[in-house]
């Protein structure tokens, strides 16, 4: 019996990015922008008569994940099975949500919303909730997972809108703001924050984070650190701080902490009309981002913050990998390294698969297109060191702060 096996034209067991297109086989299928969509049904690591619904606070927000609420798919199950090289053994890990953390994680999901308007309602679909799962959970160990509902450009409002979002991404960003203006007066109580946002996610987070927090002396100082991916963060060429941010700078080792991590994950050089990588272009468009010139993207690689080459280590959802996995994880050690590489204007994370003789594991494939690059990956690829990095920005936080 075979431990692995993929669904026809995917070779990848989940993947979160700018727009839910649907899932085929037990593997979702993610199309950013303009790619087709795709009808066929969504699966779950969530139990499919298990709906998470959420709940209107009393300032009238809605919460897709807050501390306390039940159910909560950011402090859902993080049992994992750990598939290693051939001959590693097979086992069962048994992680859980941290309780009563002195950190806050403010995340902000991806494009998954379907609805046929411009903008999303703030009702839950099934969709947030996986999102929420394979994006923001695992971070539970670490913090307290806040998650507004916000009024996002859905696909078919990008489709109709164009890649900037257009008028939708005011609507989309005033109701993020009003997420967070609700969460830091009535949830935070002075905790420190790290920030998560990956593709629309990220380009809302660039938004607050210029707009408030960079202008906000008590926020700048409650920021340990935000995690900004597939979202097209630039910095003037070799420096590290300036471009998107005025003050707020990349990290540049695992101490440091009021940084910024951000890459977009590539398998080889993106094309000159790549949506990522490129400043000015693409998803940069959609935090009204316009500027190229003396600037580049910014690349901190999560396994190797302080520089160079290392080691990623992948979670995606375990739902997709089957036969012997029947946990909702599965952790993929010692499958793929990463480095910041910079080529003809263009700066990225490349990823590269290091399969031995006899390996089954799945890789990641480019399956959108090389403007896409392992866009929908970006947050699973490396979600195991993206944990480890915030427990070590907190704790460098905890000594200075």
């Amino acid at each position: 019996m075979k431990l692995w096996s993929l669904a026809a034209g995917a070779a990848v067991v989940a993947a979160v990015g700018l727009a839910l297109a649907g899932c085929s086989n037990g593997v979702t299928v993610i199309v950013p922008f303009h790619a087709a969509s795709s009808s066929a049904p969504s699966h779950s690591t969530v139990p499919p008569t298990h709906v998470f619904t959420g709940a209107v606070d009393h300032y009238g927000v809605t919460w897709l994940c807050r501390p306390g609420e039940v159910p909560d798919p950011c402090a859902s199950s993080l049992v994992t099975t750990v598939v290693g090289p051939p001959g590693s053994p097979v086992n069962v890990v048994r992680a859980a949500p941290a309780v009563g953390s002195r950190f806050d994680c403010f995340y902000v999901y991806p494009t998954v919303s379907n609805e046929r308007t411009d903008n999303a309602d703030l009702a839950i679909q099934p969709a947030e909730t996986k999102v929420a799962i394979e994006q923001a959970a695992r971070f539970s160990q670490v913090c307290n997972v806040y998650a507004p509902m916000y009024r996002q450009v859905t696909q078919p409002g990008l489709l109709r809108l164009g890649i900037s979002g257009g008028s939708g991404v005011a609507v989309a960003y005033a109701s993020l703001l009003s997420g967070f203006e609700d969460y830091v007066v009535h949830y935070n109580d002075g905790r420190p924050i790290v920030f998560l946002g990956h593709s629309q996610g990220a380009a809302m987070l660039i938004q607050l984070l210029q707009r408030v927090v960079e202008k906000n002396t008590r926020l700048l100082h409650l920021m340990v650190s935000a995690i900004i991916l597939g979202g097209n963060v630039a910095v003037p060429i070799g420096r590290n701080v300036g471009g998107t941010f005025s003050s707020i700078p990349t990290c540049s080792s695992s101490s440091e902490t009021g940084c910024v991590i951000a890459y977009s994950t590539f398998g080889t050089i993106p094309p000159p009309t790549s949506y990522f990588a490129r400043p000015g272009q693409g998803v940069s468009l959609m935090s009204g981002q316009t500027a190229s010139a003396g600037l580049q993207v910014a690349c901190v690689n999560p396994a190797a913050i302080s520089g160079g080459a290392g080691g990623l280590l992948p979670y995606f959802s375990g739902s997709a990998v089957r036969h012997r996995i029947g946990t909702p994880w599965a952790e993929l050690p010692d499958l793929y390294t990463a480095a910041c590489e910079s080529f003809g204007g263009a700066t990225w994370l490349e990823v590269r698969a290091r399969r031995s003789l006899g390996d089954l594991r799945p890789v990641v494939h480019g399956t959108l297109g090389s403007k896409y690059g392992f866009h929908v990956y970006d947050v699973s690829l490396a979600l195991g060191n993206l944990v480890a990095d915030v427990a070590a920005e907190e704790a460098a936080f905890g000594r200075v702060g």
